[in-house]
């Protein structure tokens, strides 16, 4: 699969890597337009707001529809495949890598989705404060003449977050959010960092200074199921991922998921999934 170009010419900040997109600044042209709406695995965070109107988004094969006041993020490596703009749809959006991440001044956890629920409902004052930011924010990246200063932008980026942040959490309690959610999310990092190696939970609990019948409670408290059952739930989208969205044979793809075998990674496959690879592959052209 192709990776897009998700910063067309004119609305980049050229220190940063950050886009800003909205009805005001729509795509510039037919075939930026049609690229954009291309399947992709995204390279960068995204974020809409949905100011008005409603909308269908594709993301990891599943469909999410948005209506007014919310907000849907997504993670890099995420198979993303937007819809086409409807009809009265008003909306902004918003991507940055995880360079420009690097440079703000702490970390927002809700970025990694711990409460695994990537859309976000604002109530009506954070919608507008939300709405405000990205309005400066597409003002700072497109509207004005002068190079804007990058500070200034990283600044308005990090309200923009600090407020995601804010509303992701909101039913929370703070003590969770300081002990067990930051472990939480110290166990999904290592999911992602060490996928293909396969580690056994032990070594995973190991690493994260835990017991395993702690790190059981942890993540069966923040996502309902075992870490074994989590672990393999994430490989299992990886390799539906790869499945639609590459080129690799069935053996290709075994090996680079961490399999020695490739037939035990297709009987894998059918008994997490309920399909065989062929069936999965069918299912995806219809």
């Amino acid at each position: 699969m192709q990776k897009t170009n998700e910063n067309p010419k004119g609305l980049l900040n050229k220190k940063l890597k950050i886009k800003v997109n909205s009805n005001d600044n729509p795509y510039p042209s037919a075939d930026i337009k049609q690229k954009q709406l291309q399947p992709r695995r995204l390279t960068s965070y995204f974020i809409v707001l949905i100011d008005s109107g409603s909308i269908t988004y594709k993301l990891d094969l599943q469909d999410i529809t948005l209506t007014d006041g919310d907000l849907l993020f997504a993670m890099p490596n995420q198979i993303f495949v937007p819809p086409a703009k409807t009809n009265n749809l008003k909306y902004f959006k918003v991507l940055f890598d995880e360079n420009t991440l690097a440079l703000l001044p702490q970390h927002f956890s809700f970025l990694v989705n711990p409460l695994n629920s990537q859309i976000i409902t604002l109530d009506n004052a954070a919608r507008e404060r939300v709405r405000k930011v990205f309005e400066i924010l597409n003002q700072l990246l497109y509207t004005d003449k002068q190079l804007t200063d990058s500070e200034i932008i990283l600044a308005y980026l990090h309200l923009l977050l600090s407020e995601l942040n804010s509303a992701y959490f909101k039913n929370e309690p703070v003590n969770i959010l300081n002990t067990n959610l930051s472990k939480f999310v110290e166990f999904k990092l290592m999911v992602e960092t060490h996928l293909t190696e396969q580690p056994s939970i032990k070594t995973i609990a190991e690493k994260m200074a835990l017991t395993t019948n702690s790190l059981y409670r942890l993540v069966k408290e923040y996502s309902g199921t075992s870490p074994k059952d989590f672990f393999t739930n994430r490989l299992m989208m990886e390799a539906q991922r790869k499945l639609r969205y590459s080129n690799l044979s069935v053996k290709e793809l075994a090996y680079e998921l961490g399999f020695n075998d490739p037939d035990y990674f297709s009987r894998f496959f059918k008994k997490c999934t309920g399909k065989s690879v062929s069936d999965f592959l069918h299912s995806q052209d219809l």
